[in-house]
């Protein structure tokens, strides 16, 4: 069966990466959610897509910039005013200890945001709270600078890891298997079926971002592929319901 995952947990719904969004994706009958991670300026790992808080918060300025107590005063709902006062920036903890309280067992996919900002220490820090809330077995972190990847691996190799890319890999699935990667996360567009028949053959999982038109959920799930990222989980699992 195609798993189906809230990208920023139910982005074309609410306010992308908070939590209101992460509990619409998994009400909506989502497998997972996949949110981002930044290092404020006291080192602690903050949900949010962006560099900046500019885009998607009341803030201005750099993550990087700011401390942990003053981000999570902010109000992060700004692409869905309505819902103002309701969607802080989330700590990466406070997301973790839900997703370990509740009875379902849904996966956690974390994008470590070290691609631009190299963050020292982000691996390290983000492995500690997942182990903190035994969650080694239901979380991905997943990243486009995949020596990250590789270094996660080497603090805990029972975390699986995925590679992000958004341009064509040569032998996509020897490269993840080199990195010691179980999974691609490639850019819809890069992806053909061929490279779903050959991610069976070697077991490496294919799950592409971001889906969210119908046409192209259908054709993924027709496919067989592992999983997809979608801004609109609730339409996906509607539409992989009307094919089962």
């Amino acid at each position: 069966m195609t798993l189906i995952f809230g990208h920023r947990g139910s982005a074309g719904t609410m306010p992308e990466n908070t939590m209101i969004s992460f509990q619409e994706a998994i009400d909506a009958g989502a497998d997972g959610i996949e949110l981002d991670v930044h290092l404020t300026k006291d080192h602690i790992p903050v949900v949010i897509h962006d560099e900046t808080l500019d885009r998607t918060t009341s803030g201005t300025g750099n993550v990087n910039s700011q401390l942990a107590e003053e981000l999570v005063l902010l109000d992060a709902s700004a692409e869905f005013p309505e819902f103002k006062g309701k969607a802080p920036i989330p700590l990466l903890e406070e997301v973790l200890e839900w997703a370990a309280s509740g009875d379902s067992r849904f996966i956690v996919n974390i994008e470590l945001k070290n691609n631009i900002i190299e963050y020292s220490g982000l691996e390290e820090k983000v492995i500690a709270l997942v182990k903190k809330f035994d969650l080694d077995e239901r979380v991905i972190l997943s990243s486009f600078n995949h020596g990250s990847m590789v270094q996660a691996l080497k603090i805990e190799p029972r975390i699986e890891t995925a590679l992000l890319y958004s341009d064509g890999i040569y032998k996509p699935n020897d490269y993840a298997r080199r990195a010691g990667a179980k999974a691609i996360h490639p850019l819809l567009r890069t992806v053909k079926d061929e490279l779903i028949r050959q991610s069976r053959e070697s077991s490496v999982s294919v799950r592409p971002f971001t889906v969210n038109s119908d046409e192209d959920m259908k054709r993924l799930i027709e496919w067989e592929t592992s999983a997809f990222f979608t801004d609109f989980p609730e339409k996906a699992v509607q539409i992989r319901k009307s094919l089962s």
